[in-house]
């Protein structure tokens, strides 16, 4: 089997959904930057992320929408109406320089991951996740929704036991409506309870076709351990996949302002360890996440992962100074912590195993076989 591979493009680097915007912060070129400085990526295992051509979106979103977001990015302006049609040129989902050329290139990377391991093998596109977009509209910073576009490229391929895994801290709203009911995926999602999108309700399973796991506030690293063990890698086996998808947001983390959850980024690559041979096709995607260097960290701890590299405990010199030139605009951005800019790897955040988790477990863990 080939050594994964990392999707990425320079087009990160350059483009902000705003100033005021929470995807206002440097995260793919920041992950991209720290593996190049820790030797980690190369011209063998580096790819060029393609953007992808609107007959492609159009495998899931509708042209009008395509049609829409394509002038909307051309004249910088939306309309009234275009607006509440299509939720361009919201808080959200702004209008920026790069609004269509950005989600088709995150796009264009996922439907090339997995197309890249079509016969076998590892693909990270840490610009990719955006879990949220509708198939006629923009929705939750989600312009396009590149799983939903994956996935759809490995079913075209022939497969029929896809399972998707989603650890970010908001529901997978557009993943889990595009495939409702469908046999040949298997949604598992961990999530926040009582965070928008407000979706994943414990007793909502898609026709069938997911488990969701809403959790509350402060979940800790051994709370996701076992949620990891009892749910998550259970059901991804019982499905016996043929391809694996694992969006791999990073707003769970403790410092995340977008969430109240608090796992350490150990919990995230014990996930990518544990699910990475599951099935002989894995695509790893980004997601969520809005704190510029719990992000970075955390994403180039998932290239490591994926590559069984060992991570450092204190970073090298030209690698610090990648983390020392990162700021952020909110309070906490003024004053990082020491462990911010001189290592990955966080302390882990142990913690009890609350009644209501394990209850939950208990209730999903027995669908598992039916």
């Amino acid at each position: 089997m080939q050594n994964p591979i990392f999707i990425g493009s320079e087009i990160y680097r350059h483009s902000t959904y705003g100033s005021k915007h929470p995807l206002a912060i440097p995260r793919v070129s920041t992950v991209m930057d720290l593996c190049r400085a820790l030797g980690w990526i190369n011209s063998e295992n580096y790819r060029v992320s393609p953007r992808a051509k609107p007959g492609a979106l159009h495998r899931f979103h509708t042209p009008d929408y395509i049609d829409a977001l394509q002038a909307a990015e051309r004249a910088q302006s939306v309309s009234d109406d275009v607006r509440s049609t299509y939720a361009l040129g919201t808080l959200s989902n702004p209008v920026f320089p790069e609004m269509y050329r950005r989600p088709a290139i995150a796009a264009g990377g996922s439907m090339l991951g997995a197309e890249l391991i079509r016969d076998g093998g590892i693909v990270y596109n840490p610009a990719g996740g955006t879990h949220h977009g509708l198939p006629h509209r923009a929705n939750g910073f989600c312009y396009l929704n590149d799983p939903v576009l994956a996935i759809l490229t490995l079913l075209r391929m022939g497969l029929d036991r896809i399972v998707y895994v989603d650890i970010d801290a908001h529901h997978c709203d557009g993943v889990e409506a595009a495939f409702q009911g469908l046999e040949t995926v298997r949604m598992i999602s961990i999530h926040e309870a009582r965070r928008w999108p407000f979706t994943g309700k414990l007793d909502d399973d898609a026709g069938g076709a997911a488990f969701n796991l809403p959790v509350s506030r402060n979940l800790n690293d051994d709370e996701f351990g076992a949620i990891l063990d009892q749910l998550i890698l259970p059901a991804a086996e019982a499905f016996k996949p043929q391809a694996l998808v694992l969006q791999c947001g990073a707003d769970a983390v403790a410092e995340d302002p977008l969430s109240r959850l608090a796992l350490s980024n150990n919990s995230h690559w014990k996930a990518v360890a544990a699910l990475k041979g599951l099935a002989p096709r894995v695509l790893v995607l980004g997601g969520g996440g809005y704190n510029p260097w719990s992000v970075g960290r955390l994403w180039t701890g998932v290239w490591a992962t994926l590559n069984d590299l060992d991570i450092p405990e204190v970073l090298e010199a030209d690698a610090q100074a990648i983390l020392d030139a990162l700021t952020w605009n909110r309070a906490a951005g003024r004053n990082p912590p020491i462990h911010w800019l001189r290592t990955l790897r966080d302390a882990p955040n142990h913690g009890p195993i609350r009644p209501e988790l394990k209850e939950d477990l208990r209730r999903l863990t027995a669908r598992i076989s039916q």
